[in-house]
Parts: C-alpha cells; sequence; structure tokens
C-alpha cells in the first residue's frame, strides 16, 4: 500500500479534516501502517511529505487543504460537506491548541540538557554509524563573564570529535599519514526540543554563530519537525552550511547533511580562552 492510497482510506470515513499526525494515527489503530511499503526510519515524515508534495504539483490530485493553522487535509470528493462540518473544524482546532498547551506544559519538566546524554551516546553508537564521534557538553556559562546572553551565541552545546584511525586498516592508516589525511572531524551542535515559527530564525542562526567554526555544524530538534519548517530549514541550509538532525528516544537521524569546512583556528582560539573547559 502507498502512503496516498492509506491517506485516501482514512479521509474516505473521517468525520472532519485531518492533520498529518492524526491521519497517521488512525492509519494505525486501522492497520494501515504495517501495510505500506516504506524503508523510511520515519514513515509519518514521509506521509506528510508524500501529500504536501501531491497537492502542490498534481493539478488533479484527489486530495486538497481544508486548513492551513493548522494544516488539515481533506478530500476534494467530498469538498461539499465542508461547509456542515465547520463546526467539529473548530472543535478539532481546540483540542489541537489544548494539545500543544498540555504538550508546552511538560516541556517545563525537562530541559534541553536533559537530552544531552541521550544525544552523546547516539554520536558514538548511532544504528548508521554517521559520526562515530567522542562528545562533551560545553557550559557556556562558566565562561570569561560577558554581557548576559551573548557567550550562548558563541558556545555549542556540544561538540564532538571523530578519530579516522578505527575506520582505517594498518596500511590505509599508513598511507593516510604520509599524506596527511588522517585528521580528526569536528562537530558542534546546536540542541534544540522543538522548532517553530517563533523560533526557527534564532534557533537556526544561532547554530550558524556558534559552529561555524567547526569541520561541520548541526541543528539538533528532539521533537517532530513540521514539513513547512523542514523546507525552510532545507533552503537556509543551502546557503549557510548548517545540517540537522532529529534526535529520537532509540537513534539519531541525520536529515540534512552540513558542509563540510576547514577549521577556524582563530575562533576556536578566542573560544579557549574564554572557556578552559572547551
Amino acid at each position: 500500500m502507498t502512503f496516498l492510497k492509506c491517506a485516501e482510506e482514512i479521509l474516505q470515513d473521517a468525520e472532519y479534516p485531518l492533520s498529518y499526525k492524526e491521519i497517521w494515527k488512525f492509519a494505525e489503530e486501522r492497520g494501515l501502517a504495517k501495510k505500506l511499503v516504506s524503508s523510511g526510519k520515519t514513515p509519518i515524515r514521509s506521509l506528510a511529505a508524500r501529500l504536501y508534495v501531491n497537492i502542490r504539483d498534481k493539478a488533479d490530485s484527489i486530495f486538497m487543504f481544508a486548513s492551513k493553522k493548522p494544516t488539515t487535509f481533506w478530500l476534494k470528493a467530498r469538498e461539499r460537506e465542508l461547509a456542515n462540518l465547520e463546526t467539529k473544524i473548530n472543535e478539532n482546532n481546540e483540542a489541537e491548541e489544548l494539545g500543544v498547551k498540555e504538550l508546552n506544559e511538560g516541556k517545563k519538566r525537562f530541559n534541553e540538557r536533559d537530552l544531552h546524554p541521550l544525544f552523546v551516546k547516539f554520536l558514538k553508537d548511532s544504528k548508521d554509524n554517521k559520526f562515530n564521534a567522542y562528545a562533551k557538553t560545553i557550559y557556556h556559562e562558566k565562561s570569561t563573564k560577558n554581557q548576559k546572553g551573548v557567550d550562548k551565541w558563541n558556545f555549542p552545546d556540544i561538540v564532538a570529535v571523530h578519530f579516522p584511525f578505527d575506520d582505517y586498516t594498518e596500511d590505509a592508516l599508513d598511507l593516510a599519514k604520509n599524506i596527511n589525511q588522517s585528521k580528526p572531524k569536528i562537530y558542534s551542535f546546536e540542541l534544540k526540543i522543538a522548532l517553530s515559527w517563533g523560533n526557527l530564525k534564532e534557533s537556526y542562526f544561532q547554530a550558524v554563530s556558534n559552529s561555524s567554526w567547526a569541520n561541520e555544524g548541526y541543528l539538533v530538534v528532539f521533537e517532530e519537525i513540521d514539513n513547512e519548517i523542514l523546507d525552510e530549514i532545507k533552503r537556509l541550509n543551502q546557503s549557510f552550511g548548517i545540517g540537522l538532525i532529529q534526535l529520537g528516544l532509540e537513534d539519531i537521524e541525520c536529515i540534512l547533511n552540513a558542509k563540510e569546512r576547514e577549521l577556524d583556528f582563530e575562533t576556536i582560539e578566542m573560544l579557549i580562552e574564554k572557556n578552559k573547559r572547551f
């Protein structure tokens, strides 16, 4: 079964327009999710992408947007029913707003640094072994005192280093040393619990500011990333090169690769002078 066919079956029986998260929830409850042909790690995001692209690119799409904030989906064949569903849509929006409120209240129970040990573990032991890096938290508040808030734009949340020696055979390592290609790679990470339109630009450019000295810099997000926000991050990635990582409870997924750079030793020296623990 395809993602679009799954969405069609759910929306045929839906009592009101649904967000892609709600479509996925009903698909799981009805056992349709198990029938999907997908190799991706995050099928719910694949579902959302298929719906957005189908509506955007196909004039004869059977799907339509019922609302934009929040984004909900509907079938064109049932468009006439929307007039009678306004009350239900409003109730659905209120329920979603309540859910966001409860989620925000839940966020207060933990902060970004509570996620650091989990992320550090995955950097070394991720299933796809992309990073295989040793990492540590940087406590910007322990830096030489500066104007309040300045150092959060200088220091990343986490730095990590990958030593290529474990990747090579002994002969390959000897060759790499002889041609000066056995350099370690240094990563810089800015970690956020969630991204919204309200904090997207600040979060991304904070990562640009405090990670551009490293070989690769990344913005790491714990909660699921909205597809429209993801599109904006892709645009920013093309211009500024900061990558994007989704942090899950079981692993990490590199959604956008960072652009590789040479180390900026002038900035590194400044960071070391300001924070001896760096």
